[in-house]
C-alpha cells in the first residue's frame, strides 16, 4: 500500500486496526486470551519487551500478576500513591521494618509513612532484589556503549524517567526500585552474588493496598555478568480483587505487619476511602 501521500499514509495506518506484536498493550484488556481468575476482571493486560517500559494507575485492591514469560525478564519496580506521590515506594523500610532483604510471598511492599503500598500473595521465581536498584545511563554507557532511552540498550532510570514524566513526576521523584525475576544474594563476606533467573514461566503477584501508581522498566539487573544485554518480554496482567482485611492471614503474620496494615487502614479511614 502506498504512503507517499497522506490518503496513502492514512489507509495503511488504518489497516494496521487489529494486528497483534509480540509486545504490546492489550485493549481492552478484556480481550486477553487466558484471564488469570474466573472472578476477577481484567483491567491490564500487556506485554512489555526487553528494554521497554510501562505504567498505570490501579485501584485499591487490584491484584498485579508479572510473569517472565522466557526466563530473563527483569521487572524494576516504582510504586507511588495515586493522589499523594510524595509517598512512595521505600526500599529501605521495606528490608529492615521486615527484618528481612529478601522478596518473596508474604512480604509487603512499604512506603516510608510506615504503610502498606502493596503485598505480594504470590511468588512461583523466589528469584528478586531489593539491594542494587536498576540500572544507570553512566553504567549502560560504560557496559553496552549507550544508556539512551532510544538505544539498544536502555537503562532502567531513563525509562523509569520517561514513565515518571507520563504521570507528573519528575527525576527527583524516583527513589530506589525493586527488582523481580533476577535474584541477588549476600554472601557472607558481603559481596553480591547474582543468582540469576529460576527459568521460563516464573511469576509474582502484588495486591495493591492503597490506589498506587505503577511504573515498571523491564531491563537487565545492574549486576547481570553477562556481557550482552539480554532481557526478555514480561507479561502484565491485573484484575479488580480485594484489599487485605483483619483476619487475612497476610494481615496477622508479623507484629511489623500488622501495625503497617493498621496505619494503612486508619489512615483510609480518616479520608472515608476504607
Amino acid at each position: 500500500m502506498a504512503t507517499a501521500t497522506t490518503y496513502g499514509a492514512r489507509d495503511h495506518a488504518r489497516a494496521q486496526e487489529g494486528a497483534r506484536a509480540e509486545a504490546m498493550p492489550v485493549v481492552p484488556a478484556s480481550a486477553w486470551p487466558a484471564p488469570p481468575c474466573e472472578a476477577g476482571h481484567l483491567v491490564w493486560a500487556e506485554t512489555v519487551a526487553g528494554g521497554n517500559y510501562t505504567h498505570r494507575v490501579l485501584a485499591r485492591g487490584t491484584e498485579l500478576r508479572l510473569t517472565d514469560l522466557l526466563g530473563d525478564a527483569c521487572a524494576h519496580l516504582l510504586l507511588f500513591v495515586a493522589d499523594r506521590p510524595w509517598e512512595r515506594l521505600n526500599v529501605a523500610d521495606t528490608v529492615k521494618v521486615q527484618w528481612n532483604a529478601y522478596l518473596g510471598q508474604g512480604r509487603l511492599l512499604l512506603s516510608d509513612q510506615g504503610r502498606v503500598l502493596a503485598s505480594v500473595v504470590a511468588d512461583t521465581s523466589g528469584r528478586h532484589d531489593a539491594l542494587c536498584g536498576t540500572s544507570t545511563l553512566a553504567r549502560n554507557t560504560e557496559r553496552y556503549g549507550d544508556g539512551t532511552p532510544q538505544s539498544a540498550s536502555p537503562a532502567g532510570r531513563e525509562l523509569f524517567k520517561l514513565a515518571a514524566a507520563k504521570n507528573a513526576l519528575e527525576p527527583r521523584d524516583l527513589p530506589p526500585s525493586l527488582s523481580f525475576f533476577q535474584g541477588v544474594e549476600i554472601r557472607e563476606d558481603g559481596a553480591l552474588d547474582f543468582t540469576g533467573s529460576a527459568g521460563p514461566g516464573g511469576s509474582v503477584t502484588l495486591r495493591a493496598e492503597q490506589d498506587v501508581t505503577v511504573l515498571i522498566a523491564n531491563v537487565p539487573h545492574p549486576v547481570d555478568p553477562r556481557p550482552d544485554y539480554v532481557c526478555t518480554p514480561l507479561e502484565v496482567l491485573a484484575w479488580r480483587s480485594e484489599a487485605t482485611r483483619p483476619g487475612d492471614q497476610l494481615w496477622e503474620t508479623t507484629p511489623e505487619g500488622r501495625r503497617a496494615f493498621l496505619n494503612t487502614a486508619e489512615f483510609l479511614a480518616a479520608r472515608g476511602l476504607a
